[in-house]
């Protein structure tokens, strides 16, 4: 049965467990994703995402976050955990420590990246470190993302620029190493040098150039003895294959500009074994509680917002069944005195006055106060909650979210809108239908039921049902033989709203829909940015319909040597446009001429 059909037959609180219990099991839509979670809801939780291409290719590892204040592999890892391939495979740890993110240290109980050479697990992080292990042993290559201090230079040029820093580096075990188990010469340096090759030249600051750092890690004269119980010399020496740490400089100004040079050498090293990416967003929003859903004493639940109070009586369990936040991993909600630093979907004896911690990672984001109710026992608990009478649990793209009785939803045409299910406040004799008019599920027998469907708002919805026969403003109603209360979704058409385009390497251009680039023949081009009224997550796609400016949808990839690509050369421009797609929506044009 899937989510959508169980919700037609479950209660309201059964439906409302059901699709958040599950939301991690499906939080990547790619069917050939998986998602596998060890030690859940505890400080400890590891989060695996294994992504399989739609051809088959070598095995990238990526592990962030397993030394806990080095952000910048952590949220590097998490852009990659959704990513579809079509060549290839990738295997994302993003949060190696989850306990030691959470507390902002390098380690909690010593470093867990020199746990690997230990063979019997003893605590916690041993069994971590056993699971990384395994997923190696699947792997044909590694990169172990982190930052390091002061920046790497094989010669002293200060306190923070000599030998013994990292920062900026790319760092492995040997130059070379001849493995026994896979009989043959592993060319350390000479893959660390065409990956850095395609990468510095987009690095513009000289000082933000990568080197290579050979730690020479098994000889007896080594500066860097330590890193033999480090996973890059466990994936090199035991399992045979290529592994490199990855450093960024803990001096650079922003996280944002560390994510992005891990970026960079995450798709130099897709590109160096072959395997096609999707290049996924930087997203680096401060993070930002919305509302956290609260069940007490197993009853309905309640949805409370960022800085409101639940007050409770004596003696009342409290379960926080789901977060909603700006982001989707990362999230953990702390019962300050209960429990553990992670709290969530775990039922507790509040006994006074405290707050409930959101955090994303290390970072707090949001908090709510429980308080008890000043009348004193045997009274009934005072929920102040968003909900009034009705409320909406929905699923749009797939994000689940919540709406009042005569909430307006704004969405764009294509988006995907699903009703969940409805919370009443008080029970009724006769079961609800929740309608969506202008969508039938199925014309044959349309019975108004229309909870579990996931509806394409750009083919499935019937303009003539909609206010006004405009097809701009719909209604899911809630009715029995009478309505009892209603959501207004509200469409607009999507479009983008501007281009980014890099010119020569360094030039940086911003285009609005419909406007012409003018160039030069000898001049280079690449798209940086497209950016529309969509989430930023979606994949926007470029087409030409001259093949050799055709981009699709790896358009952050390609370079256009226009030389190389235009006819003979001649006194008349070229030009060309270039489509801007959502699937198979058209958003806009730009124009693109020439000149000899």
């Amino acid at each position: 049965m899937t989510v959508g059909a169980a919700n037609r037959f479950c209660a309201p609180l059964v439906g409302l467990v059901l699709i958040l219990s599950l939301s991690a099991a499906v939080a990547i839509a790619n069917p050939r994703s998986e998602h596998i979670v060890y030690f859940r809801n505890t400080p400890n939780e590891l989060n695996i995402y294994r992504i399989q291409g739609h051809h088959p290719g070598p095995t990238l590892m990526l592990i962030g976050g397993i030394q806990g204040n080095e952000p910048g592999g952590f949220l590097s890892a998490d852009l990659y955990a959704d990513m579809a391939l079509e060549r290839g495979n990738l295997i994302v740890v993003p949060r190696a420590n989850f306990n030691s993110i959470l507390q902002f240290k390098r380690g909690v109980n010593g470093d867990m990246n020199r746990k690997f050479a230990s063979e019997r697990p003893a605590d916690i992080e041993d069994q971590i470190v056993a699971v990384l292990k395994s997923l190696l042993s699947n792997s044909d290559c590694l990169l172990n993302l982190h930052e390091g201090s002061g920046f790497y230079s094989p010669r002293w040029e200060s306190d923070m620029v000599n030998p013994m820093r990292y920062g900026q580096s790319l760092i492995a075990d040997a130059d070379r190493y001849y493995s026994e188990r896979s009989q043959r010469w592993l060319e350390l340096k000479a893959m660390a040098e065409r990956v850095l090759y395609r990468v510095n030249q987009q690095i513009r600051e000289p000082r933000h150039r990568f080197r290579f750092n050979n730690h020479r890690t098994a000889d007896s004269d080594t500066s860097h003895a330590e890193q033999r119980k480090s996973a890059t010399y466990y994936a090199l020496t035991t399992l045979g294959i290529p592994a490199f740490g990855v450093e960024t400089s803990k001096s650079l100004p922003s996280t944002e500009m560390k994510v992005r040079y891990h970026n960079l050498i995450i798709n130099a090293f897709m590109k160096e074994l072959g395997i096609v990416p999707e290049t996924p967003p930087v997203n680096l929003a401060p993070p930002k509680l919305d509302y956290l859903v609260v069940a007490v004493n197993g009853a309905l639940p309640v949805v409370v917002r960022h800085e409101q109070t639940l007050n409770l009586q004596h003696g009342d369990r409290v379960e926080i069944v789901h977060i909603e936040a700006n982001y989707n991993r990362g999230l953990s909600a702390d019962i300050l005195g209960v429990g553990s630093l992670n709290d969530l979907r775990k039922s507790f004896l509040v006994k006074r006055g405290t707050d409930i911690v959101v955090r994303k990672d290390h970072l707090e984001c949001g908090r709510v106060r429980l308080g008890f109710d000043s009348r004193g026992p045997g009274r009934k608990p005072v929920f102040r909650s968003p909900f009034n009478e009705l409320g909406f649990i929905v699923k749009i793209n797939g994000r689940l979210s919540f709406f009042n009785n005569e909430d307006r939803v704004q969405l764009v045409r294509g988006d995907r809108f699903e009703v969940v299910d409805v919370l009443l406040a008080r029970k009724l004799n006769r079961k609800v239908k929740v309608n969506v008019k202008g969508f039938m599920s199925d014309p044959r027998n349309n019975t108004g039921e229309d909870r579990g469907y996931s509806i394409d708002t750009a083919k499935d919805m019937l303009p003539r049902h909609s206010v006004k026969k405009q097809g701009r403003h719909y209604m899911v109603l809630v009715q029995t033989n009478r309505v009892l209360g209603r959501l207004h979704l509200l469409l607009e058409p999507p479009h983008f709203r501007y281009l980014a385009v890099c010119i020569d390497g360094r030039e940086k251009l911003w285009y609005l829909p419909g406007e012409t680039i003018q160039l030069r023949r000898p001049q280079t081009l690449q798209v940086m940015d497209i950016r529309a009224n969509l989430d930023p997550a979606e994949v926007l796609s470029v087409y030409c319909s001259q093949p050799a400016f055709h981009l699709g949808d790896n358009w952050r990839e390609k370079v256009l040597h226009l030389a190389e690509l235009l006819p003979a050369p001649s006194s008349v421009p070229s030009s060309f446009s270039w489509t801007i797609k959502r699937g198979d929506q058209t958003l806009g044009q730009i124009f693109v001429q020439v000149s000899p």
